[in-house]
């Protein structure tokens, strides 16, 4: 939420509306086209979701995860893209006063919501990789349930908590046609803590040392494979194996993650210090809700069951009896 602190003291010569400037030609191609992201980024996690919640095989701690982050993605493209892009391209906000601050409520939410899912799945990952015998007994698809409510509602919590105790949480009518909010001094700090330095300092260091504890596993694995193994060792292998794999999988979803946030977090940072244009506030935020469209592409790039699941919802086989117990992890 600190991205909707602006300097207004210079009035509407920065923060006015434009007129569009574009031929008709282009500006139906950027409705098109933001039509396309939109749409990809609702029925991507959509498939997710369905595929998540419908295959008993997928009934994962790290699977259920991801279906909070798909939510969570999800209801970015319906509620926040669609405003945020004709924002864009209008150069002019034309929702009015009372849904801007739904905008902003709303945004705001979602914003710490997947950061916080995010952060949830590098403790994930640093659980099963540093203790994998206790992360598959005590580490259950009940308890991260519970934890992933939990999290959702301490992110509502302090939400609520936000918008009552910071008296300056008021939309800006200086200028006609923009949609901006002041956050005072003391909540602007308690949010960057909050929001951003705190769930991206540990998803830095949980993930550093994931990398770390995934290579002694790949040397231990190689030190293996030269010798006459018994069973329980092969199997000890092949689940290390896969959790070093589940790693970089996700490894490279928190490395898109912090590319798309880590503009919107250097803008947050400067937004309160320097005057900054809002087409340069779009842009980064933007680019950090461009992030719930990137992650069903990633699912689809390096996750098999993720193709098989959208081929079984494509072709309508999941309404057919027992389809929940169908084998889309071979």
């Amino acid at each position: 939420m600190n991205l909707t602190q602006f300097n207004q003291s210079d009035g509407c010569d920065h923060f006015s509306c434009t007129e569009r400037s574009v031929s008709p030609a282009v500006y139906i191609l950027l409705y098109v086209c933001s039509a396309a992201v939109v749409l990809l980024t609702v029925c991507g996690n959509l498939v997710i979701i369905i595929s998540v919640l419908h295959f008993k095989q997928l009934h994962t701690p790290t699977n259920m995860l991801l279906l909070s982050l798909a939510v969570s993605d999800f209801l970015v493209g319906n509620l926040v893209m669609p405003p945020m892009l004709i924002w864009t391209m209008e150069s002019c906000w034309i929702f009015g006063r009372g849904f801007c601050s739904m905008f902003w409520i709303v945004s705001g939410f979602l914003l710490i919501s997947s950061i916080y899912n995010i952060t949830l799945i590098a403790v994930d990952r640093y659980l099963a990789l540093s203790n994998p015998f206790l992360y598959m007994n005590r580490v259950s698809v009940r308890i991260t349930c519970v934890v992933i409510v939990f999290d959702w509602c301490l992110v509502v919590a302090y939400n609520l908590t936000f918008m009552y105790f910071n008296g300056n949480f008021t939309v800006s009518a200086m200028c006609p046609g923009e949609c901006l909010i002041i956050v005072n001094q003391v909540w602007y700090v308690i949010d960057l803590i909050y929001s951003f330095i705190f769930p991206l300092s540990v998803i830095i260091i949980l993930y550093t040392l994931v990398f770390v504890i995934a290579k002694k596993h790949a040397t231990a694995i190689r030190e293996h494979n030269n010798h006459t193994r018994p069973k329980t060792q092969k199997i000890t292998s092949h689940s290390m194996k896969s959790e070093r794999k589940a790693a970089k999988v996700l490894g490279i979803l928190l490395s898109v993650f912090l590319m798309c946030l880590l503009p919107y977090f250097i803008y947050s940072l400067l937004g309160n210090v320097i005057e900054l244009q809002t087409e340069t506030f779009q842009k980064v935020t933007f680019l950090f809700y461009l992030n719930s469209t990137i992650n069903p592409v990633i699912y689809a790039l390096f996750y098999p069951w993720f193709r098989r699941c959208v081929k079984l919802i494509i072709t309508l086989q999941i309404f057919q009896t027992d389809s929940a117990l169908i084998n889309v992890l071979s």
